[in-house]
């Protein structure tokens, strides 16, 4: 887990994480199921050049999904992270 590549998987993009960005300066991002806060915070930190003040984590488990009658499947479980930034510091997700 000490690449930082391998930490951040994406953006999470909805309604819920476009109202926090506005409101609140928090950003939603889908991350690696076995990272940890303090790994998020200083990925987050180096790749995009911005100040963190908060991390929160978040397990969503995966959909059920129905192919058929008979088959039943399940998508991957993954982890969102919620990131803070500090006052002052601009969206990073707009750039991308």
């Amino acid at each position: 887990m000490k690449a930082m590549y391998n930490v951040i998987k994406g953006p999470c993009l909805t309604e819920k994480s476009n109202i926090l960005q506005e409101t609140q300066g928090t950003v939603a991002l889908k991350v690696d199921r076995r990272a940890n806060k303090i790994e998020i915070k200083e990925a987050v930190e180096s790749l995009f050049n911005v100040k963190v003040a908060n991390v929160a984590t978040a397990n969503m488990r995966g959909k059920k999904k129905r192919v058929g009658l008979k088959s039943v499947g399940k998508t991957n479980d993954w982890k969102k992270a919620y990131v803070t930034l500090s006052e002052g510091e601009i969206n990073f997700l707009e750039e991308l």
